[in-house]
């Protein structure tokens, strides 16, 4: 494959992991060789790394908005129009009002999925152009909400068009009730246009294979990495200091902030020295979420601390090297788990809910243990035979980071796209 194209999606002011990973899967990519084009859509991504993608959005949120809104709108000359599509702008405007809360945006998400023949059909058509001028071999979408635009891209692009698939039923299963099916059966609808999927876990394969009643034939498994460059922590580095627990991926009911809240109370009566502290970001629609969090864990007093979402990847690693053990024991069956790969990285090992793509992580990486999913005292349990022994989370850590870095490198997230993909052509 010489020209890949991935059409990502922005995390509307936050660090999104999906567009992250596609921004470390682009850099891999180029390094191993290959062409690529990241093309932003919705809003510009935010990563803390070198930033790749295209500087053009496309889609861009305030223009989807307003065409969805204002019909008015849709004859305003492209020109003009475009104008709102410029990243400062999309981004003041995230800061202000913009919602990528997903239950306020039923109706927007079915306008958007009508793609060539909805509302926005002027920037599905312009991105269908932007893509047909860049030549590719294969074009790839990271997501199959962006699948309505697959049809006019397919009537531009001779090469095949794969999808990956991280966590769409999230954003779907979180829609009003009234929008939900609806939503799925026109994602299902669009996606089976798609040559082929690629999913980061086999749970995640015959998962979403079976919710959006696709093809499991068709799709591939794509190993997560991570631009490794920076994570310098080292497992037993800590020793001596109080037990500290860490949270840190977005501040959101589905990711269990308030399992561990529960769970590191238990812990705190049995061991009064552990200390907690949480850091992700922390949406408008989730500040209540916080404060009931805060709340239940008042009886703690200054063992617990929130950080706030750091803003670079340095005080990112800072926090985790603040941490003996990360746990974020989600809700819901996560897909990927990138902060997993990011805390073994740092030498620091996990305790994670035995559901989703956690069982996959910890056999890959041998960097921690799995508890009984939303059971705090399981997980106070696992945290305080982690507290108890520090040789036994010095030897996770230190294997979990070993396994990262020789399994969720960059290169070999390349390596197996490269081959993936060359498997895929040539069937």
């Amino acid at each position: 494959m010489t020209h890949i194209a991935i059409i990502t999606a922005g995390g509307a002011g936050m660090f999104c992991g999906s567009c992250m990973h596609d921004n470390t899967w682009a850099r891999a990519l180029m390094a191993a060789g290959c062409q690529v084009s990241l093309i932003p859509t919705y809003t510009p991504i935010r990563v803390d790394e070198a930033n790749v993608s295209s500087p053009r959005v496309f889609l861009g949120g305030l223009n989807v908005y307003l065409d969805y809104r204002y019909r008015f709108w849709q004859r305003i000359p492209r020109k003009i129009a475009r104008v709102l599509d410029q990243p400062w702008l999309i981004n003041l405007a995230t800061k202000i009002s913009v919602s990528n809360d997903a239950a306020e945006l039923g109706d927007l998400t079915l306008a958007m999925l009508e793609g060539e023949s909805g509302p926005h059909h002027r920037e599905v058509a312009e991105l269908a152009e932007y893509v047909c001028a860049l030549e590719p071999d294969v074009v790839i979408f990271s997501n199959a909400l962006l699948a309505g635009a697959l049809r006019e891209v397919r009537k531009v692009c001779r090469g095949p068009i794969y999808c990956t698939l991280q966590g769409d039923d999230v954003f779907l299963d979180s829609l009003p009730e009234d929008y939900r099916q609806q939503a799925i059966e026109a994602v299902a609808g669009r996606a089976v246009e798609f040559d082929g999927f690629m999913t980061h876990s086999r749970f995640y394969r015959d998962y979403i294979a079976r919710y959006l009643q696709l093809d499991s034939t068709k799709f591939g498994l794509l190993p997560l990495g991570i631009d490794l460059d920076g994570h310098d922590g080292v497992a037993g580095e800590r020793n001596g200091q109080p037990f500290t627990v860490g949270y840190f991926a977005r501040i959101a009911p589905e990711k269990g902030l308030r399992h561990l809240a529960e769970a590191f109370c238990v812990l705190h009566q049995r061991r009064p020295e552990a200390r907690l502290r949480v850091g992700g970001y922390l949406a408008p629609q989730n500040r209540s979420y916080l404060r009931e969090v805060q709340k239940l864990l008042r009886p703690v007093g200054d063992a617990f601390e929130y950080v706030g979402s750091p803003a670079t990847h340095e005080e990112k690693v800072r926090f985790l090297r603040s941490i003996d053990v990360l746990s974020v024991p989600t809700e819901f069956q996560e897909p990927k788990g990138l902060y997993v790969l990011e805390a073994l990285a740092n030498g620091r090992p996990v305790v994670q809910p035995r559901h989703g793509a956690f069982p996959e992580l910890i056999e890959a990486t041998g960097g921690g243990r799995l508890v009984e999913p939303r059971d705090p005292v399981a997980l106070a349990d696992a945290l305080e035979e982690l507290a108890d022994q520090p040789e036994t989370c010095e030897t996770l850590g230190t294997t979990g980071q070993t396994n990262v870095r020789a399994k969720f490198s960059p290169p070999a997230m390349a390596q197996a796209t490269i081959e993936l993909l060359e498997r895929a052509v040539k069937a």
